[in-house]
């Protein structure tokens, strides 16, 4: 297939303080000072810049933004990743969670259970928050939950900001009597109504992106390579290994090598040689919007998403590491977002700046309303199946005999999560951000992902 035609239709595979009482007042206007000063370095390193300009009046239209502010936006959240990050790290058990607010991001807020942690706070930037319950401690209770969860219960996370497990409802009482069943402390619990249980976001109606074994239609998430085999991740419900798949056209696509439903949501598509992978998602318009890396951006951050039948859409990320039980079982480790979407977006592109973030899982409502949508994390697809993401910065697979690193262990290709360290030019590094290195990410060049011990 011509390549012309794979960027006219999705690009081809690319259509894919925090307040303590009786705290300084000058607090918030010094750390968001020190924000503004650390989001430089970050910024530059995540190619926020050169966001472009379909996905910044998608800001504009969705979040209600200036210019300016959508600009600001994507650099502040940038730095704030990497601030967050490291002050995870650096608080250890102590760390309860972290978020961005203010219409450009220009406020973290990082919460800790500890008071001797709000000076070391304050000094990275950000606003401390002092809270009963850390993030790992009320993870621990949703893992808790999710075993015992039902369709009345469908969606449980953490949420930093309320510093509790929140357990949405279909049915009246269905959270407290969870809560009940498992012993579980209902001091570390908040219950909401839900008007709508999640439901995957498939359809069999047919339509463009691309589709399974000539019938249900789903979204190509993003273009990756595999050696010198093109292909595209998307979510796993969207079809099982084997699974065959026709283009927006039509015409014979490739096969499903890979997929995961429930537990995860994830799989990939090996395509055959008509299809060419592109470091590209489709924006409003068609347009290309690029893909420059993986780093998964914190909680209140931006983010877009470009699917098949809705087309390109934006809200906030409201929380990671998120439980959904669908009829068909529960997956955990995914997103939650204020993005809509509606059946047929499933697979899809989740974008923050040029940073991918993730496939389009599920949700609920729809785009005429408003609704609530949950992204499968793409690094742990990355991960799991050795892929690489195509992106405009080289992301190829690495050569077949690349050069050797200069005495470390770091590589190009490699998924990294926060906390993992590597060695590099004799010197050790620990990672702060998850991500899939690239040529010019070596640990000395990106603070933003890495830490020099």
């Amino acid at each position: 297939m011509p390549k012309r035609h794979v960027r006219a239709a999705c690009t081809a595979l690319a259509a894919a303080g925090l307040l303590i009482a009786g705290a300084p007042a000058t607090s918030a206007t010094s750390a968001a000072s020190a924000t503004a000063d650390s989001a430089a370095p970050a910024a530059r390193a995540l190619r926020t810049a050169e966001a472009q300009p379909e996905l910044l009046a998608a800001l504009q239209r969705d979040l209600g933004l200036t210019a300016a502010q959508a600009r600001t936006r994507l650099a502040n959240e940038a730095g704030a990743g990497a601030t967050a990050g490291r002050l995870r790290l650096d608080l250890g058990a102590g760390f309860a969670g972290a978020w961005v607010d203010g219409p450009d991001s220009a406020t973290l807020t990082v919460a800790t259970t500890r008071p001797a942690d709000t000076a070391a706070i304050r000094a990275a930037g950000a606003r401390p928050r002092l809270v009963a319950h850390s993030l790992a401690g009320l993870d621990a209770v949703r893992a808790v939950l999710d075993r015992a969860a039902t369709a009345a219960t469908p969606v449980r996370y953490t949420d930093p900001r309320s510093n509790a497990v929140v357990v949405e409802e279909t049915v009246p009482g269905a959270g407290r009597a969870l809560v009940e069943a498992t012993g579980t402390d209902p001091a570390r619990v908040r219950v909401v109504p839900a008007a709508q249980a999640p439901r995957p976001l498939y359809d069999l109606r047919g339509g463009d992106a691309y589709y399974m074994n000539g019938s249900g239609r789903c979204s190509v998430g993003f273009p990756v390579t595999k050696g010198t085999t093109h292909g595209f991740a998307t979510a796993g419900h969207c079809g099982r290994t084997g699974t065959t798949t026709s283009g927006f056209n039509r015409v014979a696509q490739g096969t499903f090598q890979g997929s995961v439903f429930p537990g995860s949501d994830m799989a990939w598509v090996a395509a055959n040689a008509q299809w060419t992978a592109t470091p590209y998602v489709k924006g409003a318009g068609g347009a290309n919007v690029q893909v420059t890396g993986s780093v998964l951006q914190p909680v209140g951050s931006s983010v877009c998403r470009s699917g098949s039948t809705t087309g390109w859409h934006c809200g906030t990320v409201q929380q990671h590491n998120t439980s959904v039980t669908y009829p068909e079982g529960t997956i955990s480790g995914v997103t939650r977002t204020t993005v809509c979407a509606e059946p047929g977006d499933s697979g899809g592109s989740y974008i923050s700046g040029t940073q991918a973030q993730g496939v389009t899982s599920g949700g609920s409502g729809n785009c005429s309303s408003g609704g609530t949508t949950f992204f499968q994390p793409l690094n742990p697809i990355l991960q799991t199946y050795g892929l690489t993401l195509k992106t405009t910065g080289g992301g190829g697979d690495p050569d077949p005999e690349p050069e050797p690193e200069p005495g470390g262990t770091w590589k190009a290709g490699a998924v990294y999560q926060a906390g993992d360290t590597v060695t590099h030019g004799g010197a050790s590094y620990r990672c702060i951000q998850g991500h899939q290195a690239q040529t010019g990410w070596e640990p000395p060049n990106v603070p933003a992902l890495w830490q020099r011990l």
